[in-house]
């Protein structure tokens, strides 16, 4: 890198020493040759050389830029080319023809035009942050405005060029066009430079400072032309031919500056005085249409042609203009349907945060007062197992297993209370749910033991893997585990069934008891109700699952749970056609 550096300022530095050579040497051509043939040959070709010089030392910049910075400088270097192109031309008159230049020259408008592309190059504002005004919006803008500076000069100077030949009417339209286009340049130059900072300020003075140089000695240069002093070569051309060598400079030394683009601004200011002047270039065509018809002084010809013109320019203009609502109108659905998702996006996130928050509160809530339950249900656990390992008749070591059985239940809420308030985001990954359902019964060994019942496992061998997280969903069983040993019929066979199969692309694991349904229990037992369900719920939400209960007169209580199985990839393709890659599908 610093051996590309520094060949890139050496070369650049012979390159700047070579322009200069050229720009001395047309100085002392100038200064010492009379005027003939070989000081117009020397002029003209030195200032080939600094056009081509110029233009071919934008190029790097563009290449090295990308988006809007790489099109700013090629519309430069594209306007330097056109001004090449010019003086190119210029020079096959004087020195391959040996003749002057023809007063009606079809090649004018080629010097008219190269300022075009810099203005297009200013317009695109790369030294401000990329604005939300649409690309397409602008790039339509800025055309219905080069569009109208060329009904300008068709309309100005090009009737007097080929309708009616007026060399006197064509000159001065011309010069008069060209005034004011170089104007606008350097105004618009002037305010870029105004408003821009560090390194693009300092291009944007260097732009400015060449720009006014070649708008003074072109003014100059008519002004000597007026008065038959002016000829190829003559000192007029120095402060022109030096406006094109510093085009080169530019080039070549902005390269260290080159300020990037900037972050996304919400400002559309640009892109609105775009498109008034737009509304002012279409409105202005009734102006010179009636400035044709009271205009008694031109030819009749002249005016049926600014006519026919204009309204052609006005019908073109008028579809450049439908097209720009049509455009604007889709852009404003688009913003509709942004604003739309917007305001449905913050909704969202003010109904979470408002939950988070009282999802927070109950966590302060329930630790503080977990602390609390937790020693006297510790307590009353304690005594309850002690009352039933001591001496006692059938009727007290009933209502001691009652105790027992109801402190555990308080047990279990409470810890369905914590669970409920600490609910996070899971961390999904492949999980096996017989290995889950085998960690919660022996978790929960120490109750089904003591309330004597008897807990049977019926898992599939060959069960799918689901995706979720491995914690949560054994936090789910464990809860409808101790629910299920809690809701056991005391009164008949103590017995809980845990079965996993799969099902239809969904792991299924059912959790009931052999008894009978008791009757008299009321509807509210037969919905998902409480805390620990209502958390379980929430924690098979977010792993797309479902849980429910049933209850019937034979197979008694039931808690069914569905998952969503990780579905298998594809088999590779064994034919010629193209494999197709899989990927995880979203859990229906």
């Amino acid at each position: 890198m610093a051996v590309r550096i520094v060949f890139v300022r050496t070369y650049s530095k012979l390159w700047t020493v070579a322009v200069v050579a050229c720009l001395a040497t047309l100085v002392l051509a100038a200064l010492i040759l009379p005027r003939s043939f070989r000081l117009t040959a020397i002029s003209d070709i030195i200032q080939c050389i600094l056009l081509f010089s110029g233009a071919l030392a934008l190029i790097p910049n563009a290449v090295r830029s990308r988006a809007r910075l790489r099109l700013f400088w090629a519309l430069l270097a594209t306007g330097i080319a056109f001004w090449f192109s010019y003086q190119l031309m210029w020079t096959y008159f004087e020195v391959w023809l040996r003749q002057d230049v023809p007063d009606l020259c079809a090649g004018d408008i080629i010097l008219f035009l190269h300022i075009v592309p810099m203005m297009a190059a200013l317009a695109l504002r790369p030294h401000a942050p990329q604005e939300e005004y649409s690309a397409r919006l602008r790039r339509l803008d800025f055309a219905l405005m080069m569009f109208w500076w060329m009904y300008l000069y068709v309309f100005a100077v090009m009737a007097w060029q080929y309708v009616v030949a007026n060399v006197e009417a064509y000159d001065n339209n011309l010069n008069l066009l060209y005034l004011i286009e170089k104007l606008a340049f350097l105004s618009t130059l002037f305010v870029a430079w105004l408003n821009s900072k560090s390194g693009w300020r300092l291009l944007y003075a260097n732009l400015f400072g060449a720009s006014l140089i070649y708008a003074a000695s072109s003014y100059l240069a008519n002004w000597a032309l007026s008065r038959h002093s002016y000829y190829s070569g003559s000192l007029y051309d120095i402060p022109l031919t030096v406006s094109m060598a510093w085009i080169t400079v530019v080039g070549l030394w902005t390269r260290e500056r080159e300020p990037e683009a900037g972050v996304r601004s919400i400002s559309t200011s640009h892109g609105v005085w775009l498109a008034r002047l737009g509304m002012i270039a279409a409105f202005s065509l009734p102006l010179f249409a009636t400035w044709a018809l009271l205009d008694g002084g031109i030819p009749p010809r002249i005016r049926s042609f600014r006519l026919v013109l204009t309204l052609g320019a006005a019908l073109l203009m008028s579809v450049m203009v439908f097209v720009r609502q049509r455009l604007l109108d889709r852009e404003l659905v688009r913003l509709l349907a942004d604003s739309r998702e917007s305001f449905a996006n913050l909704k969202r996130l003010q109904a979470q945060i408002t939950e988070s928050e009282k999802l927070a509160s109950v966590g302060r809530l329930v630790g503080g007062a977990a602390h609390e339950l937790n020693n006297p249900i510790a307590a009353m656990l304690g005594y309850s197992d002690l009352l039933l390992v001591t001496p006692l008749n059938p009727e007290q070591k009933e209502l001691a297993e009652k105790i027992g059985q109801h402190v555990r239940r308080s047990k279990s809420l409470v810890a369905s209370l914590l669970s409920f308030a600490k609910q996070g985001p899971a961390t999904m990954a492949p999980v096996d749910m017989n290995t889950v359902l085998r960690t919660a019964v022996k978790l929960s060994q120490p109750q089904w033991q003591a309330l004597k019942i008897e807990v049977n496992t019926e898992l599939q061998a060959d069960l799918p893997l689901v995706r979720g997280d491995s914690n949560q969903l054994l936090q789910v069983c464990v809860q409808i585990l101790n629910h299920a040993l809690n809701g056991v019929d005391q009164r008949a066979g103590r017995t809980l069934h845990v079965t996993a199969h799969d099902q239809d692309g969904l792991v299924v694991v059912g959790i009931s008891s052999a008894s009978a349904a008791n009757p008299a229990q009321n509807d509210e037992d037969l919905t998902l109700s409480g805390v620990g369900l209502s958390a379980c719920q929430g924690i098979l939400r977010q792993h797309q699952g479902r849980i429910f209960r049933q209850q019937d007169q034979t197979h008694g209580n039931s808690i069914r749970i569905e998952l969503p199985v990780i579905p298998p990839p594809p088999e590779k393709s064994t034919g010629d056609g193209v494999p197709v890659m899989w990927r995880p599908q979203p859990f229906a």
